[in-house]
């Protein structure tokens, strides 16, 4: 049955590196779906329900989205809606030679998307700047080729300021074991291996050592350090994938020793 049921989910294809759409409908008219990119939905006006991965949720104004290629959602209207959507691939995330600070933020994002898909709890002040954000965006979506640059410079302000609204990582005794917050501590610092040593991250959540391996162990059904590596290569894998970065650089990037450590990472996972 569920094998019947994902033969029968539309999957929506797109090829170009990003896409912007403005539409308003007082019924939504796709089905359930999932795509091989990531898009980024802001409601602009309206109100309705939300299903991602058959999970139901409000939306409402302001109420800002991100979806990757495995979530599959659609909508249901409840007051006409105006969507923004942002899509985007990776070929788009890693134009560039150089991946900065910002840009690491918004694969955090990608990663930990599962902590927000109610829609990011903005502050008054962020509301306000991500609304006019939007605004850019859909003044520059009827010349992506020449505003390409211009847009890519919205999408990483948009990521800096979608991280800085995430739920913070909670080191109180009663979010101390939480999985998620394990999660999000590995994203987070994935670019700086001291920190995910087993013992700095057993500190951080106010557990011994010797508890954090079998504690990971026992709710994911994986090792602490298999997972570190398998979510650092998949990162490092885009990139080369892109052909715009060397061996040297993503060892600089993510801490480790040199060119060979990063060859047999890959060949070993």
């Amino acid at each position: 049955m569920i094998d019947l049921y994902l033969s029968m989910m539309k999957r929506y294809k797109q090829f170009a590196p990003i896409l912007i759409s403005d539409f308003e409908v007082l019924k939504w008219q796709h089905p359930v779906h999932n795509h091989n990119h990531y898009e980024l939905i802001y409601i602009r006006h309206g109100s309705g329900i939300h299903f991602i991965n058959s999970v139901p949720m409000k939306y409402q104004q302001g109420n800002v989205f991100l979806l990757g290629p495995e979530e599959e959602h659609y909508f249901e209207v409840i007051e006409k809606t105006r969507f923004i959507y942002l899509k985007f691939t990776d070929v788009y995330i890693h134009q560039h030679n150089i991946i900065n600070s910002t840009v690491k933020h918004l694969e955090y994002l990608i990663k930990s998307r599962e902590t927000h898909h109610s829609g990011f709890n903005l502050s008054p002040v962020d509301q306000t700047t991500v609304d006019l954000l939007f605004e850019v965006i859909i003044s520059l979506k009827n010349d992506l080729m020449r505003n390409e640059q211009v847009i890519w410079m919205q999408v990483l302000a948009l990521s800096e300021i979608l991280q800085r609204n995430l739920p913070e990582i909670k080191t109180s005794m009663n979010r101390s074991r939480d999985m998620q917050a394990i999660f999000c501590y590995i994203h987070k610092h994935i670019y700086n291996p001291e920190n995910l040593k087993a013992a700095v991250m057993a500190r951080h959540f106010h557990i011994t050592s010797d508890y954090m391996g079998p504690y990971f162990k026992r709710n994911t059904g994986t090792t602490l350090r298999k997972y570190i590596g398998e979510y650092r290569n998949s990162l490092i894998r885009k990139r080369l994938h892109s052909g715009r970065f060397t061996l040297k650089q993503l060892a600089a990037e993510f801490g480790l020793t040199d060119e060979s450590h990063i060859s047999k990472l890959l060949k070993n996972n």
